[in-house]
């Protein structure tokens, strides 16, 4: 699949004009101590474990509700990351490369970033199998929580200052 395909009958999105270069924003997905800053809806904190992104690479990422218990939170396999402009990955395929039955849902999530005249135009779609899955998700808080971490990732990366 191709960027910026999205079909409304089976995929979630989540736009927003985030007032940072690029490769800040960038930054702020690769490298794993700044996406622990903003990976899960505080108050939750988030420890990213591996972080390789190249197709076949993995993203697993623990969270904790006080700061000290860290319970599995993804473990997906990344399927592509083109420097500056796209990552995608899935929790259908562990991060060993085991088919999973992740709960509560199956994703594919590609995160698209292109230049805006304000600073970069980020736009994660999740994809899913079929139209009860994306359902489920949107009942589930899709919007909130990728809402949330969205708003997070600007506040990061939009407080560095780098221009």
């Amino acid at each position: 699949m191709s960027r910026g395909e999205f079909d409304p009958e089976l995929d979630l999105v989540v736009e927003r004009i985030i007032r940072a270069p690029r490769k800040v924003v960038w930054a702020a997905w690769s490298d794993p101590a700044q996406l622990a800053q903003w990976w899960v809806p505080a108050p939750a904190v988030c420890r990213v474990e591996r972080l390789d992104l190249r197709p076949g690479g993995a993203l697993v990422s623990r969270l904790s509700s006080d700061g000290l218990r860290f319970e599995p939170h993804l473990d997906a396999v990344v399927l592509a990351a083109d420097e500056l402009e796209r990552i995608a990955f899935t929790n259908a395929i562990r991060s060993d490369w085991r088919p999973a039955d992740p709960q509560p849902i199956v994703v594919t999530v590609e995160v698209v970033l292109t230049e805006h005249a304000d600073g970069t135009d980020y736009r994660m779609i999740a994809r899913h199998g079929d139209p009860a899955s994306r359902g489920r998700h949107a009942e589930l808080g899709f919007a909130d929580g990728w809402g949330t971490v969205t708003r997070q990732l600007a506040a990061l990366v939009e407080s560095a200052g780098i221009s």
